[in-house]
């Protein structure tokens, strides 16, 4: 998994409340447990017609949002079933982080295992966000996980909370494995000694 320790990129404002895993990749092509490829489909029903064309009004169909790596949503995001591939259409997409005002539980610890930092502020502090999102390409949003801290385009300095330890794992890049591998020399001390005290097993 990716470090994630400052993020300066263009937000993409998308205001909907209750944007639920189903909206963000379709139960239709949940047809991998590869973590890739899914952003192709990230919000499929809202970006593409029923023929693949693109709706011209989708926002990260707006040339000016294209390049997002931040997304700045309303209330409840990732709300809905547990599919894991929701963070993976994200990531895969290039969306690095993403501002609400509440994320359902599951989705917002599955954020932290695949490199996604989700940042939960209040309602006034994500109106203006969002606002600053609206200016398009020109406006860059500074996301500092190390200071905790979001900076938007007229150097408004917002800061947040996030739990130390999932800030940890984002700072080194650590998803599960990762932590079982920093883990890694007193396993095998466990394993040689277990080995040795049990022969037979």
């Amino acid at each position: 998994m990716e470090k994630f320790e400052k993020l300066q990129g263009i937000a993409a404002p998308m205001p909907l409340v209750n944007i639920d895993t189903d909206m963000i990749i379709p139960k239709v092509f949940l047809k991998s447990i590869k973590r890739t490829g899914f952003g192709a489909n990230l919000f499929d029903e809202m970006r593409f017609n029923r023929d693949g064309t693109e709706i011209p009004d989708f926002v990260l169909n707006k040339p000016q949002y294209r390049d997002a790596e931040i997304l700045v949503a309303g209330d409840n995001f990732g709300c809905g079933s547990s599919r894991e591939h929701a963070p993976w259409a994200i990531a895969d997409f290039g969306i690095k982080c993403v501002v609400s005002t509440s994320f359902a539980d599951i989705f917002f610890n599955n954020c932290f295992k695949n490199g996604i930092l989700p940042v939960v502020l209040p309602q006034e502090q994500v109106d203006l966000l969002m606002k600053d999102a609206e200016k398009g390409a020109n406006a860059r949003m500074t996301v500092d996980l190390e200071a905790q801290e979001i900076t938007t385009s007229d150097g408004d300095v917002i800061p947040f909370e996030v739990d130390a330890f999932k800030k940890h794992c984002l700072l080194n890049g650590l998803d599960d494995i990762g932590l079982t591998m920093e883990k890694a020399d007193a396993i095998d001390t466990f394993e040689a000694q277990a080995s040795a005290a049990r022969p037979w097993a």
